[in-house]
């Protein structure tokens, strides 16, 4: 099976997607930051007062590209050269990934499918800038996945 959004090839019309939805929906405010270092593409935007804040792992999508993709010396690349391909593909792809998320999570709330908090809560930027699942890890609010 080929990865979902591998061929993916415009980030930059994604994100002007991205943009265009989170409008309509009534955001005032949208950003978007690139963290290489972290591969981290963070997208943010304010709803009537809520600021938003979540980060998608292309480094994670560059992974997972390369455990179907796997490197071998057949392969008309180095192995450095063929894992950068990875990220960039990954890089790309989190912009539609991103996109077809928001846009559904968009819809559910204004059909009344979910509530807002219910869609976005985990990623509510808190007074210190900390996201909420953030907080609830860092206290230990959340079901230990480790119990049987």
């Amino acid at each position: 099976m080929t990865l979902p959004y591998s061929s993916a090839t415009s980030g930059d019309k994604a994100l002007a997607e991205i943009q265009r939805i989170l409008q309509q929906f009534g955001c005032n405010k949208f950003g978007v930051m690139t963290d290489w270092d972290a591969g981290t593409l963070i997208v943010q935007f304010e709803w009537h007062g809520a600021r938003v804040s979540f980060p998608a792992n292309f480094k994670g999508y560059a992974t997972a590209w390369l455990k179907e993709n796997p490197w071998t010396s057949r392969k008309a690349s180095t192995k450095a050269e063929w894992e950068a391909k990875a990220l960039e593909i990954g890089s790309i792809a989190v912009y539609s990934i991103l996109r077809d998320w928001i846009k559904a999570q968009v819809v559910a709330v204004e059909t009344g499918l979910i509530s807002f908090d219910e869609v976005f809560m985990a990623h509510v930027l808190l007074p210190n800038g900390q996201r909420m699942i953030e907080h609830a890890k860092a206290n230990n609010l959340l079901p230990n996945k480790e119990a049987k």
